[in-house]
């Protein structure tokens, strides 16, 4: 799969409870030529003799897998985010088959050669593949830190596939996706969407002055933001874009702040 790996793909398990699952995920990540695998808070030993007998030729998957606090954490450097879930009730975001989230994540900028014209030149930032718990699956609000949300059509009778099913499901997709391609790898977007670590900064920055200004009251923030969230997330935002807001916001607080300093207002 050397187009996805050419983009620096992640994948990425959150709270995984099953070493069998997860040294099953190594394996298919070896399967199609992955080398990226990050575990979120994971809730068995990752090393657990299961998961290396799993793993099988995955072993050094396995042992090189990344693991992060939280999913904040795990996506901070990636841009573009395709998460899988298996709701197909009050989804935050459009659910679209795997042939077409997964296109749209194989537009992200694959990173430079080292010796590229600028060495030190920031990585391209990640790409990433974001799979649920095995009892419940993502959350909206990790739903929401992902551009697409990929849904895996099953019959009707029993929808809910296992974690490495789902994962072996997606990433033969990928693969086909990959070698379908005949001619050169198509051109990334005009402007890739932003870090993951930019955008969550500029929504930090955002809920603090709406809580300060009173636009948002702290028994409805939640929901708001998450609002505010889907919004940005449908319209996939640049990191040059994100700047703008969050410029305007630290104004905005600057000019907040000064207001209320004034005498009335003078």
């Amino acid at each position: 799969m050397a187009q996805a790996a050419a983009i620096n793909l992640q994948v990425v398990l959150v709270e995984p409870a099953g070493p069998l699952n997860v040294g099953s995920v190594a394996r298919l990540c070896a399967n199609f030529g992955l080398a990226g695998l990050r575990l979120v808070a994971p809730r068995c030993d990752p090393l657990d003799p299961e998961a290396r007998r799993m793993a099988v030729h995955g072993l050094a998957v396995l042992e090189g897998a990344g693991r992060f606090a939280s999913l904040k954490a795990a996506l901070a450097d990636c841009s573009r985010v395709v998460a899988c879930t298996g709701r197909l009730e009050g989804p935050p975001l459009p659910l679209l088959p795997p042939a077409e989230a997964l296109a749209w994540l194989l537009e992200a900028p694959a990173p430079a050669p080292p010796s590229g014209p600028d060495p030190a030149a920031p990585p391209a930032p990640a790409a990433a593949l974001v799979f649920g718990r095995e009892n419940r699956g993502l959350a909206n609000h990790e739903l929401l830190q992902a551009g697409r949300l990929l849904h895996i059509g099953t019959g009707e009778a029993y929808t809910s596939l296992n974690l490495s099913h789902a994962v072996a499901v997606v990433l033969h997709e990928l693969h086909g996706l990959c070698h379908a391609a005949t001619g050169p790898r198509p051109a990334a977007a005009a402007a890739d969407p932003s870090p993951r670590e930019l955008l969550e900064a500029a929504l930090a920055d955002a809920e603090a002055l709406l809580l300060e200004v009173g636009f948002l009251l702290p028994h409805t923030r939640r929901a708001r933001m998450a609002k505010l969230r889907a919004l940005l997330q449908r319209g996939q935002v640049t990191a040059a874009e994100v700047a703008l807001l969050r410029g305007m916001v630290c104004q905005l607080r600057w000019a907040s702040r000064r207001g209320a300093a004034t005498p009335d207002g003078l």
